[in-house]
């Protein structure tokens, strides 16, 4: 009945037949979105994400009209994690052949535009197949912890019992992905193990956290570190199993940021008050260092009318902390807590040096949707590489990030832990000094 009102309503009925479900709720719900139909930009945003949705799909949409599809998968795979410890594991194929390792490398997306990225991902075919997470019986599952094991493109031709359906598929931990159909059969071939990831499979004695990091210090990319991980490829043999890939992105980053911090927290002090910067899909990193002990603050500023703050009239900020002893609890800024703490930590190790670092993070109203948490660590990352502004104060660092930051820097403080902590401290230590608090 909605969709036949809709059509009614909007000009373009073809276009809006692309839609799912939760797309037409929207639209039922936000009027605006039908007088604009994304040509006035009502809602405030840059540029229209249903429309971005909707040409990504397009695109796809010839190649997957049949339950056979044929592509070369970049390699990739998917676990999910809904109904846990049960999910759905697959591989991702685009209907393509060749070269596709761009679409699953977020490490090269530096520089490109959300629609890039969407159009990118979009051609990713998620093949579902459901088992327990133990379970590494089967056809399907065994061939697609292979594909996780690859170190370039595997030609794969999978069977479906559906035509796949369904939308590109959006979240603010995992890179997009587009349709999806339950998995029936799955060939592969072509496929060139990565040796490095190998050997870490083959030590059934060796644990999943020090297989990550021995990884990572070999120089696999990250993402192919959790692709694996994912997989269920590493740890002491009877403890092996898959792990949803939102929670593998997680982990991993947790994991090397907590090996390298044991590190850090070893290295002399810097010795002056450094500003780092950078900007990327309309969202701007601010990266603070001051000469202490080991401490960090990751806050977010998400301005209204972007991915998690729709309809609000107010910027939201949150923020999470720890001290020189580390957490022991998931952060509630999500993923990009420890994708953040990663870059920050590796270019710490690189340097040889340790600090109290709190960072700053403006998402803008053009950042229409989540591409996922590579993005902060990516960013991140890029800003420590440029040289800093140094400043010889806490004062005159502040004043800089002030200036830089287009929520002023008192709002942030208000919302602050550490940040506020450390100030509080400044204060009382100058009182001290001047005898202020002494008789």
């Amino acid at each position: 009945m909605m969709n036949v009102w809709l059509s009614k309503v909007i000009d373009n009925g073809k276009v809006l037949e692309e839609l799912n479900t939760e797309d037409i709720k929207t639209v039922g719900k936000d009027f605006r979105c039908i007088i604009c139909k994304g040509s006035k930009l009502l809602c405030g945003k840059a540029r229209c994400p249903i429309l971005i949705r909707i040409y990504a799909q397009l695109k796809i949409k010839p190649f997957i009209e049949k339950t056979e599809l044929e592509g070369s998968s970049p390699p990739d795979i998917f676990v999910g994690r809904i109904g846990y410890p049960y999910v759905y594991v697959g591989p991702l194929i685009p209907p393509v052949k060749g070269d596709t390792s761009i679409l699953s490398c977020p490490e090269f997306w530096q520089g490109k535009s959300i629609e890039e990225i969407v159009n990118l991902r979009f051609q990713l075919v998620r093949g579902k197949y459901r088992t327990h997470v133990k379970n590494f019986e089967g056809r399907i599952v065994e061939l697609t912890r292979e594909i996780a094991l690859s170190k370039s493109s595997v030609e794969s031709e999978a069977h479906f019992t559906k035509k796949p359906s369904g939308v590109l598929v959006l979240d603010d931990e995992v890179q997009p992905f587009g349709p999806s159909a339950p998995l029936k059969n799955l060939f592969v071939s072509s496929i060139k193990t990565d040796q490095k990831i190998e050997k870490a499979y083959s030590d059934t004695d060796l644990k999943a956290s020090e297989a990550v990091f021995w990884l990572y210090e070999k120089g696999v990319l990250i993402s192919r570190i959790q692709r694996a991980f994912s997989a269920g490829l590493f740890g002491i043999e009877k403890n092996r199993k898959l792990v949803p890939t939102r929670w593998s992105i997680t982990a991993v980053d947790s994991i090397i940021s907590q090996k390298l911090l044991e590190q850090v927290k070893t290295f002399p002090l810097i010795n002056e008050f450094r500003v780092y910067e950078h900007e990327a899909l309309d969202n701007k990193w601010i990266v603070l260092m001051i000469p202490g002990y080991w401490s960090y603050e990751q806050m977010e500023a998400w301005y209204p009318k972007t991915t998690w703050n729709p309809n609000g009239k107010n910027t939201w900020i949150i923020s999470d902390w720890e001290g020189f002893e580390g957490r022991t609890t998931y952060s509630k800024t999500g993923g990009c807590y420890y994708a953040t703490r990663l870059s920050i930590a590796s270019h710490l190790v690189k340097e040889k040096r340790q600090a109290t670092v709190i960072t700053f993070r403006e998402i803008h109203p053009g950042y229409i949707c989540p591409v996922g948490v590579w993005h902060t660590r990516e960013s991140i990352r890029e800003a420590v590489r440029k040289k800093p502004a140094i400043f010889n104060n806490l004062e005159e660092a502040l004043k800089y990030v002030n200036s830089k930051l287009t929520i002023p820097l008192k709002n942030w403080i208000e919302n602050a832990s550490l940040l506020k902590t450390i100030l509080y401290q400044k204060r009382l230590s100058e009182f001290l000094k001047k005898g202020m608090l002494c008789k």
